[in-house]
């Protein structure tokens, strides 16, 4: 039976637009709750996008996601899932970046990370940009090199932007590779799409054995067939999951600040995430939500929902 502290807010208790929003309704545990300790899965906002480059925005992403996430109710519609009951989860608040100064918001969110790996509590970030995937992946890496699944229409291993600028969106994955916080012959790329500036990112992939799935090879296979192989790419290691939202086509999808067209739909969106279903998931993102690209909320509800469904198969 499932413990009451834990329990959501439900609609019908309170309305969904009445109350503080928190990821999913959940209770607001931060590190000094007497009860932080018994949190198994950890919904974490990450307020952050000093790696941007285009379109500045996702600082403001956790903060609509929490809003559009009072949608959720307690089941999932088409697996059944009760993630609320199959394990304790709880809101543990926002990272608190430093906005002027890359490095320093890096060695903060580390240290949050840490935390949490410590206390044994798996995360769900709610993001911020990209970049804030490298010092999630710097905390829960420390014993090893993990696997990881990465949706988006971009793949994020450049090695610099403006001649030497090393941290941006575009490059967390070309660090993580680089510092052995990610096994390249356990990481799959799905989607990727795009005018380029050069091919030195897919150079990179094929060089060090990640896996890149186009999007023309998506299309033309279908989910349940790329799903199945990357699958079989991370196999039951630990295997971390990174969801850029604009991975998905930005006609469902508008509020982000890189998008891409000829992307997947959001039934797609969805049914990418249910495949992982026996993935070891040790942590997981959904990240480039940009409220003011999209002031309707409706991407934000898109990604939301994408991470109700990380949840889901979390637990």
């Amino acid at each position: 039976m499932s413990d009451p502290f834990f329990t959501p807010v439900s609609g019908f208790d309170l309305p969904r637009f009445a109350g503080v929003p928190t990821f999913m309704r959940l209770p607001l545990v931060d590190f000094d709750h007497p009860r932080f300790g018994e949190v198994n899965i950890g919904l974490i906002g990450a307020p952050w996008d000093g790696g941007t480059t285009n379109r500045p925005g996702p600082r403001h992403g956790p903060r609509q996601l929490r809003d559009m996430s009072t949608m959720i109710r307690a089941q999932n519609g088409a697996t059944g899932v009760r993630p609320f009951e199959a394990a304790n989860c709880a809101d543990l608040g926002d990272v608190g970046p430093n906005p002027a100064d890359v490095l320093d918001s890096l060695e903060r969110m580390q240290a949050f990370y840490g935390r949490v790996k410590r206390a044994g509590i798996r995360p769900l970030t709610g993001g911020g940009d990209h970049l804030c995937s490298l010092p999630i992946l710097r905390a829960l890496a420390q014993d090893g090199p993990v696997g990881m699944v990465h949706f988006d229409s971009h793949t994020d291993l450049f090695h610099s932007y403006f001649d030497g600028t090393m941290f941006t969106h575009g490059t967390p994955f070309r660090r993580a590779v680089e510092e052995g916080l990610l096994d390249p012959a356990r990481v799959v790329q799905i989607g990727i799409r795009g005018t380029a500036y050069d091919s030195e990112d897919r150079d990179f992939a094929e060089s060090e054995g990640i896996r890149v799935i186009a999007i023309e090879e998506f299309h033309t296979r279908g989910v349940a067939d790329v799903m199945a192989e990357a699958r079989d790419i991370v196999g039951q290691g630990g295997t971390y999951v990174s969801y850029d939202i604009d991975f998905v086509d930005p006609a469902f999808a508008p509020g982000t600040g890189t998008p891409e067209v000829g992307g997947p739909t959001s039934w797609q969106a969805i049914q990418v995430v249910r495949e992982l279903k026996g993935v070891n998931i040790i942590g997981a993102d959904l990240v480039e939500v940009s409220p003011p690209f999209d002031p309707t909320g409706a991407t934000a509800y898109l990604g939301a929902s994408i991470m109700f469904e990380l949840l889901c198969v979390m637990v």
